[in-house]
């Protein structure tokens, strides 16, 4: 029998690129509620509680409200939103990370993580992990998106009579209180969060994230290349996210070149003093919808990567 599949929220831009990847698998059912009552909670409740597995693409209290109306002990679920990425009893869905695979195989709940989170701990955990940066460094990062990032709202104004700003990138969360910060420092295993700055530019879709450090500042004071090469042994194998060898970056990183992808590119570049870790992807793929359908594949005991594009 094929899991049954239900998207709550899936006129969302999220929504529909989950849609979008599972539409023509023949190993689903796609669940479909009627247009006229996706907001009827009696009609809603009978979709939540009828399906194997359910994606949530809601906003937080509405997404909170949903897994509440799941009153059976067989529904799955994975969570869009950011409101349970730094729950405990949720598991966060990033499974190249260690230990992280293991947990969303037998999870009945799964946060899928924010898209700057993404890019952020792709570069940023393993370190930690390894023991290389210190819980306590003061991380520095930048993330350029694509307009697409700000859903139905944001996407109507860049394609819409554009103002003059809109035409440039724009910096934005400068009261360093963005709300992936959160899930940024607890799944990264920091103590101090890291000084973050998002940037929205004039293109649809893709992601550049950049985490910057000294390398004097780090446990054994490793060169930029020596970064690369861990990088590399932690993602051995893993088809999702790949690490590019040292020196073979272009000149400039196109932060839309993983446009269209399911998969993440790391680059390591710098010298014995500084190193910058970048990550590629798709803020619509590997940052959301992507990333979701990889979860719910290990979730139901699917290949990982069937449906992604890579």
């Amino acid at each position: 029998m094929k899991p049954k599949i239900y998207i709550d929220g899936q006129e969302g831009t999220t929504g529909l690129q989950i849609h979008d990847r599972l539409a023509a698998r023949k190993d689903l059912e796609l669940l479909r509620i009627d247009p006229d009552r996706r907001k009827d909670p009696a009609e809603r409740k009978k979709f939540l509680n009828g399906a194997d597995l359910v994606f949530l693409c809601l906003p937080d209290a509405a997404a909170a409200e949903a897994v509440g109306m799941i009153d059976n002990g067989h529904t799955r679920v994975i969570d869009a939103s950011t409101a349970h990425r730094t729950a405990p009893d949720w598991a966060y869905g990033f499974p190249e990370l260690r230990g992280r695979r293991g947990r969303i195989l037998g999870a009945r709940r799964v946060a899928n993580p924010g898209c700057h989170a993404t890019g952020f701990l792709a570069g940023a955990a393993p370190l930690v992990e390894l023991g290389v940066l210190p819980a306590d460094y003061p991380v520095t990062c930048c993330s350029l998106t694509g307009y697409s990032g700000g859903g139905k709202k944001m996407i109507a104004q860049y394609e819409g009579d554009k103002t003059p700003g809109l035409f440039s990138p724009r910096a934005y969360g400068l009261d360093l209180n963005h709300k992936h910060l959160p899930e940024m420092t607890v799944q990264a295993g920091l103590s101090t969060p890291p000084v973050f700055c998002p940037i929205v530019d004039d293109y649809y879709k893709g992601m550049e994230t950049v985490v910057m450090l000294h390398n004097r500042l780090l446990r054994g004071k490793p060169t930029a290349e020596d970064l690369q090469e861990m990088l590399a042994a932690y993602y051995d194998g893993q088809a999702l996210v790949r690490v590019m060898p040292f020196g073979e970056a272009p000149a400039q990183l196109a932060a839309n070149a993983m446009a269209g992808r399911d998969d993440l590119r790391l680059y390591v570049r710098g010298n014995g003093e500084r190193t910058v870790i970048a990550a590629l992807f798709d803020n619509l793929g590997k940052g959301a919808a992507g990333a979701a359908v990889q979860n719910m594949n290990l979730m139901l005991g699917l290949p990982e990567t069937a449906g992604l594009a890579i």
